[in-house]
């Protein structure tokens, strides 16, 4: 059973819903475009009436009572992202891969084989079988502490959290046989 989100940032807030519905303003729905904090996944909110949003707000979308959002219209794809949208989603994830470091820390902590030639370390961009061998020699010793322990140890290692940021937009995209970090 998957876990519901708790949190969303919003991407972008349309007062007047998507301006391609054909429908009269007064029957249209203010529309709230956001990313899921823990599951990575874009979702669209409908706003309580009388809520304004602002991009980069965080907003409670949990069981129990919301005070901005009314309910989650649906999940949502990369292409239906407004400009707007697009423009801060690649913020919001750098933000969210920073804040939550020891999430992404133990996934190259606990990484494993996808099958007998690919490794699920191999799937960050910037990262090899050199650098993907090294990594598990690296933590057989001990466990990976923070994106610099990663650094230090791993010689010519590409920036970590840039590999990931790119991962993950790569996984919002849709085009990615596997997914590492965003929730199907």
């Amino acid at each position: 059973m998957r876990a519901k989100e708790e949190h969303a940032v919003i991407l972008d807030f349309l007062p007047n819903g998507y301006p391609f519905d054909k429908r009269p303003i007064h029957r249209k729905t203010p529309i709230a475009q956001a990313l899921g904090k823990n599951s990575l996944v874009l979702l669209e909110l409908v706003p309580k009436p009388d809520v304004f949003l602002q991009p980069l707000e965080e907003v409670y979308i949990g069981e129990g009572k919301r005070d901005k959002i009314h309910h989650i219209s649906a999940r949502i794809q990369f292409d239906k992202l407004t400009g707007t949208g697009k423009s801060e989603l690649e913020f919001v994830i750098k933000d969210s891969v920073l804040n939550d470091e020891q999430r992404f820390i133990k996934f190259f902590n606990t990484a494993g084989a996808i099958n007998m030639r690919v490794h699920q370390l191999e799937l960050l961009p910037g990262i090899g079988k050199r650098h993907m061998l090294e990594i598990l020699e690296k933590r057989e010793d001990k466990d990976f502490e923070s994106f610099k322990d990663l650094k230090e140890r791993v010689s010519l290692l590409p920036n970590p959290e840039k590999a990931i940021i790119k991962r993950v937009m790569l996984e919002i995209e849709g085009n990615e046989k596997h997914y590492l970090f965003v929730k199907g």
